[in-house]
């Protein structure tokens, strides 16, 4: 493997240090480094950071190859600077089986923009009935950690206590989508002001709440890890402070777009703007960004949820939820957390990168910028500012919030084990 030169760059935003990327590790970081022969990446300041960790990404295959395949969300992942993803199971068939989970290993083997870790789903069919075969997937090639029916909540206390015990065996976390299913029957927007003025069904917080509530008391019960998916509400970041200050195992994640948007957004009637969770209130964005800012939050995960043209354009009601992440993620960080104040770029290495593989137990991945350690990295212009044009997207979907909307930051390089994927914006 050839030899890389970064000269210039600033390493999680610090001074300007040169890098040298050799035979897929970082062979030495500095100032005024050489190497005979190694391609030179003039950084001019640009920011580097460890490679990107998302631990809540929808590939759609197996079974929905028009709204994204394991190649082009991968693309899409390389493009945004990440070097690893964690591939939700609500796909046709379901990730339930050891079977399903090494097909998408395998294919994300095969696309090599970057490493996809395969979430096996909780329950069988996601039906929140009977258990899935946890213990299989866990031993299978894939090496299953992480377990969810993201998509749906597993509501059942019983089927989500005997699951925190089954991965308790082997060191694995249930992700919970906290959603109970009851309170948000016809639900299809925030439950508020803005709600009742469209005459949209509501979705209450607390049907977010009191699903973490009950979890994180599961998890204490049990002494097993617990992850809550896409923490969306003020109450819910009360409710895992309070969890962590008394011990309990439980880490959490926030989606760019709930640190950004808000329910207004959906006087439009625009479905771009449908997602579950659902956009929420500004007060609830301001409570999430301080509490990822503080560490009550733990990480940052896209929810990546590309959805093809049909599924978006329509009305309201009828509109699949979710929108596409992978591209845009940093961006919107960027915008709400450095530019801000909240975070500086260690802070993001850290939200974004260490601590999301550290949950995910990714091995090789949010490591230090420094000699012997994998050389998975990101190169990003922070100073770059302009609009969101989905037309120049990887993703084969283009539901993206941001169209038009100008962000700052842009990734220029990404490298997984020291070879470039992404090379002046460009996939290689």
């Amino acid at each position: 493997m050839s030899k890389t030169l970064i000269r210039g760059a600033k390493v999680l935003g610090g001074e300007p240090q040169d890098v040298l990327i050799d035979g897929g590790v970082v062979e030495a970081v500095g100032r005024d480094l050489s190497a005979e022969g190694a391609e030179v990446v003039e950084a001019g300041g640009k920011v580097l950071l460890p490679g990107l960790v998302d631990l809540h990404t929808h590939l759609r295959e197996p079974g929905r190859e028009d709204s994204e395949t394991v190649l082009t969300g991968t693309r899409a992942a390389a493009s945004g600077g990440y070097t690893n993803v964690f591939a939700m199971a609500n796909t046709f068939p379901v990730a339930d089986t050891a079977g399903v989970v090494e097909q998408v290993w395998r294919l994300g083997q095969e696309s090599g923009y970057c490493d996809v870790q395969p979430i096996g789903a909780v329950t069988v069919g996601l039906d929140g009935a009977k258990l899935a075969e946890l213990g299989a997937m866990h031993e299978s090639a894939a090496g299953v950690t992480v377990f969810s029916d993201d998509g749906k909540c597993v509501h059942d206390a019983v089927i989500m206590r005997r699951a925190l015990e089954y991965v308790k065996a082997f060191g694995g976390v249930v992700a919970q989508h906290a959603q109970e299913p009851r309170l948000t029957e016809g639900a299809q927007m925030n439950e508020g002001v803005v709600s009742a003025e469209l005459g949209l069904g509501g979705w209450p917080a607390v049907a977010e709440e009191s699903i973490i509530a009950r979890d994180v008391l599961l998890a204490e019960h049990v002494g097993s890890r617990v992850h809550i998916c896409h923490l969306s509400t003020a109450g819910s970041v009360e409710i895992v402070r309070w969890a962590k200050s008394r011990g309990i195992d439980v880490t959490a994640e926030v989606t760019p777009h709930h640190l950004l948007l808000t329910d207004e957004l959906v006087r439009s009637y625009n479905p771009v703007y449908k997602v579950n969770p659902p956009l929420r209130t500004e007060r609830d964005v301001m409570a999430l960004r301080e509490a990822l800012a503080d560490g009550t939050i733990d990480i940052v995960a896209t929810d990546h949820a590309p959805h093809p043209h049909e599924d978006k354009d329509c009305e309201w009601a009828a509109a699949a939820m979710g929108m596409v992440g992978l591209e845009t993620a940093l961006s919107v960080v960027q915008a709400t957390m450095v530019d801000t104040g909240l975070l500086d770029w260690a802070g993001v290495a850290d939200r974004m990168s260490s601590k999301p593989a550290k949950i995910g137990q990714a091995t090789g991945h949010g490591r230090p910028v420094s000699a012997g350690e994998p050389a998975n990295l990101t190169l990003v212009d922070t100073e770059y500012r302009g609009p969101v044009d989905p037309a120049g997207f990887a993703s084969r979907s283009r539901n993206t919030p941001y169209e038009g909307r100008e962000l700052p930051g842009r990734v220029t390089h990404t490298w997984l084990r020291g070879k470039a994927t992404l090379v002046d914006g460009k996939l290689t």
